[in-house]
């Protein structure tokens, strides 16, 4: 796996509106057009569509790209026990543990600067120092604890079967970025890993998954996203990707804030591979498909 600290470009263009179908219900024909970004057929809530304006279609796919934290692991539950304990050491909200809502609106998917702000907003200094010790509890629950989401390895092999380029793209540390992937037998698999304090803005800005594409030399046009965390699935929105999130542990009603393609629980979803496999099929036949499941 190759490990680079190259600066990330800010620059992106700005994704257009679409509307959505008025439906409150999940449509099998949807999920496949948002993935497919065939915009021929409305789309339904729960099927949003990502918000891209140009793309020729993803059959010619050239990449996948995966968050780590809560995408190819469910570490959320270890983050939020180290960051408890930690907080409650430092007497944060008046010595009251805090909640996993509190957990997963102000610290999920963030990056190291803006958790230090969270626990002491008017010392930095000594918040990145606290976030540093949260990062240490951390890594010595994820060494005992971390398990895969659900399905990873049919995932793993769909992708390397296909000969597709991928890349791990987080807001995490990059130690602890190392740690997981390594953890979960995936070091060999990403030909790159970002980092998004290694990049001018990590996410939510679109930059560390811009230059995921930059090194992977990869079109926007053709690659897509896994996401679990509304910061996530905006920064990879902004660059110009469609988004699949994993709703394994932030609400899905904050995820679809985000616009998403759409939402799957796991990599074993139905609607997940029922999409995946229009994928596969020639483009001409692929429209025929998706006009009769809508």
């Amino acid at each position: 796996m190759t490990h680079l600290r190259i600066p990330c470009s800010p620059n992106y263009v700005s994704p257009s509106v679409v509307k959505f179908c008025p439906s409150t219900k999940p449509h099998l024909g949807c999920t496949k057009t948002n993935l497919a970004q065939t915009f021929t057929k409305p789309s339904s809530l729960h099927c949003l569509p990502s918000s891209m304006s140009s793309l020729t279609g993803l059959a010619s796919l050239e990449a996948v790209l995966f968050d780590v934290d809560g995408t190819l692991c469910d570490s959320d539950p270890l983050h939020y026990e180290a960051l408890r304990e930690m907080l409650l050491k430092i007497g944060f909200n008046g010595g009251v543990p805090i909640t996993e809502e509190f957990f997963v609106e102000k610290f999920s998917g963030k990056n190291n600067v803006d958790t230090a702000l969270v626990a002491f907003p008017d010392d930095l200094e000594q918040g990145l120092k606290f976030v540093q010790e949260k990062e240490a509890m951390f890594q010595r629950l994820a060494r005992e604890q971390l398990k895969p989401v659900k399905g990873l390895d049919k995932m793993r092999t769909w992708v390397e079967k296909r000969g597709l380029k991928r890349a791990a793209v987080t807001n995490s540390p990059r130690v602890n970025a190392e740690l997981m992937i390594s953890k979960l037998g995936l070091s060999d698999f990403f030909d790159v890993l970002i980092i998004g304090d290694e990049c001018e803005r990590g996410k939510p800005h679109p930059d560390p998954y811009l230059k995921a594409l930059e090194v992977l030399k990869a079109s926007k046009d053709h690659a897509f996203v896994f996401e679990d965390s509304f910061s996530g699935i905006t920064a990879g929105v902004a660059a110009g990707m469609p988004v699949i999130g994993i709703a394994s542990r932030n609400p899905e009603d904050l995820l679809m804030k985000a616009k998403p393609a759409f939402l799957i629980k796991d990599y074993e979803d139905p609607k997940l591979w029922a999409a995946l496999e229009e994928l596969d099929k020639p483009g001409a036949d692929k429209l025929e498909i998706l006009d009769k499941n809508i």
